[in-house]
């Protein structure tokens, strides 16, 4: 079992989300990253500015673990479509 520990920012954000997205991601964090080794959502990062991410529906949850998870920020991705690129 990891020790999660939520950084100001990422709760800042946290609160920003509607009520639907929160619990989404209050649930997942609970469920997936209790456990690293059993989570499926979670993938290890390089070169970027945190160690891992965790996916959960259009919002990924940037975190770094070092005996302890510590969300580090919560970003909204936006779908793509003709207009993106």
């Amino acid at each position: 079992m990891n020790a999660i520990n939520w950084q100001p920012k990422a709760l800042r954000q946290l609160r920003k989300l509607d009520a639907r997205a929160s619990k989404q991601v209050r649930t997942a964090v609970s469920t997936e990253l209790l456990d690293l080794s059993k989570a499926r959502n979670v993938k290890a990062l390089t070169n970027h500015e945190y160690g891992y991410r965790l996916r959960v529906g259009n919002y990924r949850i940037f975190f770094d673990f070092d005996g302890e998870v510590r969300i580090v920020s919560i970003e909204e991705v936006r779908r793509r479509d003709e207009r993106t690129y």
